[in-house]
Order: C-alpha cells, then sequence, then structure tokens
C-alpha cells in the first residue's frame, strides 16, 4: 500500500500514480490510502486503482484500526509512505502489525537534523528508505537516525513512450502558434510549479539579458504551469512574476501557457528546456525533457548535476542570470548542437531512468526478507 496523505500537487504526489500501472504490470497487487477528495486521490483511480480515503491526517490516526482491517483483509505486508508526517500513521502501524515492511522514500531532500525521540522511533521501523539521489541521500545519512546502509540511493523513473514524438510537422506548428511562438523563432521553455525556488525570476533576468546582448537573435519564452493555487502554484509569486515580466517588457517575448496536462507534446514545440531550480532533490522536469530529446540548461545545483553534464545538457549556477543567457544564446544560435545534446539526452534517459527499471528495483526491495 502507498500512503500519500497530502493535499498538495507535485512530483511528491504523482509518484503513486506514476507506478502503480507498472506495479500491476510486474505482478503486484497495489492498493493506496489517500485524503478524500485530494488530487492523489484522483490520480490513483486514473492509474487503476480504487484508494481507500481518510478525511484528514488527524483522522487516519484516529482511524488506526480500519487500516488494520483493510490491510489484513487484503493481505498487504508492505506499506511505502511518501511524506515525512504519513510516517507517523506507517510507523504506528508497523508497531501494532510486526510483520509489515516499511519504507520511506524522501522525495523533498531533508534540510535539518531529525534525531529526537518521535523521529528515533518513526525512522526506526522503517525497513528502508529511498533517497532519490546522492545529493539527498547524503543529507539523509546526516539527518536521519538510520543506519547508512539502510539509506539506498533509488533514481526515480518515467514512462518513456509519453515522450516520443507524435506530432506532424502541421500539428507542431499549430502548438507552437498557440504557445505564442513567432514562426522561425527558437521556442525556450521553463516547466514546473511557479513558486520560490523553481528559479523563474532568474530565468526572466536572463532573458532580458538575451534580448540586450544578443538582439539578432530570434527566441521566445513559455512559461509552463498552473496559475493558482489549485493548480499547485504560489499566487502571490505569479503576481511577482507577471510584474517582473512587464517591468522587463517583456510582454511581447514571454507566454504563461499555465497548467497542461499534456507537457510531452509541449515538449515537441518546444526547442530549449531550462531547469534553473536552485536545490533540486531529483529533477523530473530534467528527465522528462531528456526523454523528450530535448537540449536541456539546469541549475549546477543540488541533483541535476547527477542527471546531465555537457556531454548531454548545459548546466549553469542559479545565482548567475549573464551564465544562463550565455547558455540559451549558445544553443539558439546552434541547431546542430541542440539535435547532439538532445539525442545524447534521450539516450542517457533510456539507460538511466526508465520506470520499469525503477520499478523492477523497488521491487527487489520489497522482497528482501
Amino acid at each position: 500500500m502507498h500512503i500519500c496523505l497530502s493535499d498538495g500537487w507535485g512530483g511528491l504526489e504523482m509518484y503513486p500514480g506514476r507506478i502503480i500501472p507498472e506495479l500491476k504490470r510486474q505482478g503486484w497487487e497495489p492498493h493506496g490510502l489517500a485524503l478524500a477528495g485530494s488530487a492523489v486521490a484522483a490520480s490513483l483511480v486514473e492509474a487503476g486503482i480504487e484508494p481507500m480515503t481518510v478525511p484528514t491526517r488527524g483522522r487516519a490516526l484516529l482511524q488506526v484500526g480500519r487500516v488494520l482491517a483493510y490491510l489484513k483483509r487484503h493481505d498487504i505486508g508492505v506499506l511505502h509512505c511518501h511524506k515525512s508526517s504519513d510516517l507517523r500513521l506507517g510507523a504506528l502501524l508497523a508497531t501494532l502489525r510486526p510483520k509489515l515492511k516499511l519504507f520511506f522514500t524522501d522525495h523533498m531532500g531533508v534540510t535539518r537534523a531529525k534525531k529526537d525521540l518521535y523521529h528515533r522511533w518513526a525512522y526506526g521501523r522503517v525497513t528502508r528508505l529511498f533517497a532519490i539521489s546522492d545529493a539527498t541521500r547524503a543529507r539523509n545519512v546526516a539527518a536521519f537516525p538510520l543506519p547508512v546502509e539502510r539509506i539506498k540511493r533509488l533514481y526515480l523513473g518515467i514512462d518513456l513512450e509519453p515522450y516520443r514524438p507524435r506530432l506532424s510537422e502541421a500539428e507542431r506548428e499549430a502548438l507552437r502558434r498557440e504557445l505564442g511562438v513567432p514562426a522561425a523563432s527558437v521556442a525556450i521553455g521553463l516547466p514546473g510549479r511557479l513558486t520560490d525556488g523553481k528559479g523563474q525570476e532568474l530565468w526572466v533576468e536572463a532573458l532580458a539579458l538575451l534580448r540586450e546582448r544578443y538582439p539578432d537573435l530570434a527566441w521566445h519564452g513559455v512559461v509552463i504551469g498552473g496559475l493558482t493555487a489549485a493548480e499547485g502554484s504560489d499566487e502571490a509569486y505569479v503576481a511577482g512574476l507577471r510584474a517582473q515580466v512587464a517591468s522587463l517588457s517583456l510582454e511581447t517575448r514571454l507566454h504563461f501557457a499555465g497548467f497542461r496536462r499534456d507537457l510531452p507534446r509541449l515538449f515537441e514545440a518546444l526547442d530549449i528546456v531550462c531547469v534553473p531550480s536552485r536545490n533540486e532533490a531529483f529533477g523530473l522536469t530534467v528527465i522528462e525533457a531528456m526523454a523528450a530529446g530535448k537540449a536541456v540548461v539546469g541549475a549546477d545545483s543540488g541533483a541535476i548535476p547527477e542527471l546531465i553534464d555537457a556531454t548531454c545538457g548545459c548546466l549553469a549556477s542559479p545565482d548567475a542570470p549573464e551564465a544562463w543567457a550565455d547558455a540559451m544564446a549558445g544553443l539558439v544560435r546552434d541547431p546542430e548542437q541542440r539535435q547532439r545534446l538532445g539525442q545524447a539526452a534521450q539516450r542517457r534517459a533510456a539507460e538511466r531512468f526508465e520506470l520499469a527499471a525503477h520499478v523492477r528495483a523497488l521491487l527487489e526491495e520489497y522482497s528482501q526478507p
């Protein structure tokens, strides 16, 4: 059973729904526990299972008997939590039913020590903690009250098939027009939640420098991500970002696409993908762009340098808009380099970040005695 009692919507919340179809394909019977009415619950239904639901995180603890009965009825022996707050329930269930194996994926990258009495109890019930990058594993080892051998780096994976090109040239051009990209312009996209830390402000500043330093280049920026709190974004941050775009007179060079469910197709319309997140725990957007065969410019911080290097992408400091402007200018000028980097990135995604391989590694851990 995957437990994700979150009312938000981001990479962490998307994870159970992403892997459940592959768990089924590999012979397991997955179950889910989510908050009633949450996006997580809806994603589990879309993935093909009817999740058990609770009204609130607090009520989940009060309904521990109901959850235990469900586990017994379905002969569930593995629990997998995805938020640190879920471990309160997971550890309690593992305490009351000692044969349960309890797993936890740290999707966020812990930033402070968790070695007080409560955390020693909760993490003491964890069979294996999964870090999603080497960068986060180093922090996990320092922060969590667990022996290092119980903390394993397990990169995330994606289904590569949706990212293979499907659009005809006419369809691709129509999508580019929808995104406001003028004919013959290079489309530079930044997908992700619009919130502090994802680097959109730095990127907008870099676009202004790109226009100033390289006035001969034809390009158009596309911001992809929800514009409201209901879509997972920070509305105050969005308003500030729009004000920044206006103050730099970039309204005609930048399009806000909003939340889109057709991201694989949007990648087809883009030529360059930028991920300037300051301290990304993994970088799901990076591997999605790689799978789509795109030239990626990523921040040289957090886990992103584990995903791309100079052979399959570009790295720039999240504190240096000048470096981003120069990196984007080089790719705008050189379509052959964009193609070469994109093809290399696509090969690396297939070799290292394929969903079926991720799930096989996960199941090996689940199956350990």
